[in-house]
């Protein structure tokens, strides 16, 4: 399937991303998160250039005591279309292939994404603390009582990969590397300094074999992501970037039920979307993925069908993953160097769109052999600890 023919999800109308904006992130000291949803929707309705009369469908998630209708109120929305699954970092990804899904079956004609959070600010004034619980009710109670944090799950399944498959410390530290060496070039980076693997290994270790810079950062800030049926094209300030195809995946909570912790629910999800897309791995350009910890983009390589299984630790040396690289990843430093607010899911499609359109700039636009500009894309979010997924491909027509 080429970039424009018809989204699968329904075969109806297709499926275009018409507006897509970040709103002020990084160190974001004097804003709500409302005000955060609000400036990003109003940035990626003008960036769509249609009029806010055309959106009537919403969907948010991790804000409001009854997200999306909270949300929706705030930004004076009255939708009749909305959605708020909520699956941890996956989340947007999931609404996306929803939403698109809707608009394709004529349940909805336009949908606004938008998330935003204060995270770092809250931490910073003391209206929240570092630590993330997510409860010990139903089955995750007979995990609790032996202390494992989230990140210590996410550690466990690294030493797991290493163990199998011989992964290094020094192949994880590169992922970190070169996310750091892309946010260079990204002026919305919060951090942009170059750092080596030997910086990587030398710091303060949060969970076996994971140090501080194997982990995302921590940061404010929100973006939207407003996607159309077809028939609003032709009225775009820009030229659409089209819904191929997606899936969604859900594995489990406690660990115990975890069938393989080298694998993660993108191997569903992948194969899925780009089954739905009618394209392969080896036609993508770029993609854009959800990178809570270097492992987790090691193994969200792999299954989406990048490199075979296990060998993740040798496809990502040799600086692959650059803007320049064989396959760009996370092309705006991600969440280890850019920005992660919490759940990251709807940065990815941002990024993905801005680079087929185009518009990241001449330090750090993605170009094909030749110097044309990029085709296909994927964003692919993972959830909680690797507990879902969500992959959307996405084609410039």
């Amino acid at each position: 399937m080429t970039p424009g023919t018809r989204y699968r999800g329904h075969a109806h109308r297709k499926v275009a991303v018409a507006g897509v904006a970040l709103s002020d992130c990084g160190r974001v000291d004097e804003a709500t998160p409302y005000a955060l949803h609000a400036q990003a929707a109003r940035r990626a309705l003008a960036d769509s250039g249609l009029d806010r009369s055309v959106i009537d469908g919403f969907a948010s998630a991790g804000l409001g005591t009854l997200a999306p209708v909270e949300v929706a109120e705030y930004l004076g929305l009255r939708p009749t279309w909305v959605d708020s699954t909520s699956v941890g970092g996956a989340t947007w990804e999931v609404l996306a292939a929803h939403a698109a899904d809707a608009i394709a079956a004529g349940h909805a004609n336009a949908v606004l994404l938008v998330y935003g959070s204060t995270a770092r600010a809250d931490i910073k004034a003391g209206r929240r603390t570092a630590n993330l619980s997510f409860g010990s009710r139903g089955p995750l109670q007979f995990e609790v009582p032996y202390g494992h944090t989230l990140i210590a799950k996410y550690a466990m399944a690294a030493r797991r990969h290493m163990h199998q498959y011989g992964t290094t410390l020094e192949q994880l530290a590169q992922i970190a590397v070169q996310a750091r060496a892309n946010a260079a070039a990204n002026p919305d980076a919060m951090y942009r300094d170059p750092i080596t693997v030997d910086d990587v290994l030398s710091g303060p270790v949060i969970a076996d074999p994971f140090t501080k810079l194997h982990c995302c950062i921590r940061s404010d800030g929100g973006c939207a992501v407003l996607l159309v049926a077809e028939d609003y094209v032709q009225d775009l300030a820009k030229p659409p970037v089209w819904v191929l195809g997606s899936g969604t995946s859900v594995s489990h909570t406690t660990m115990s039920e975890w069938d393989d912790f080298t694998v993660s629910p993108a191997a569903v999800s992948g194969r899925l979307a780009f089954e739905r897309a009618g394209v392969r791995p080896s036609e993508i350009d770029l993609a854009e993925l959800y990178d809570a910890f270097t492992y987790m983009t090691l193994v969200t390589l792999e299954d989406l069908g990048f490199c075979a299984k296990g060998e993740g630790g040798a496809f990502v040396e040799k600086g692959r993953l650059l803007r320049d690289g064989g396959l760009p990843v996370n092309t705006d430093g991600g969440g280890l160097a850019a920005c992660h607010p919490g759940m990251r899911g709807l940065f990815l499609l941002v990024e993905a769109v801005r680079q087929l359109r185009g518009e990241a700039g001449p330090d750090r636009q993605v170009r094909k052999p030749g110097g044309a500009l990029p085709q296909l894309a994927v964003a692919s979010g993972t959830g909680g600890w690797f507990c879902s997924s969500g992959t959307v491909v996405l084609g410039r027509g």
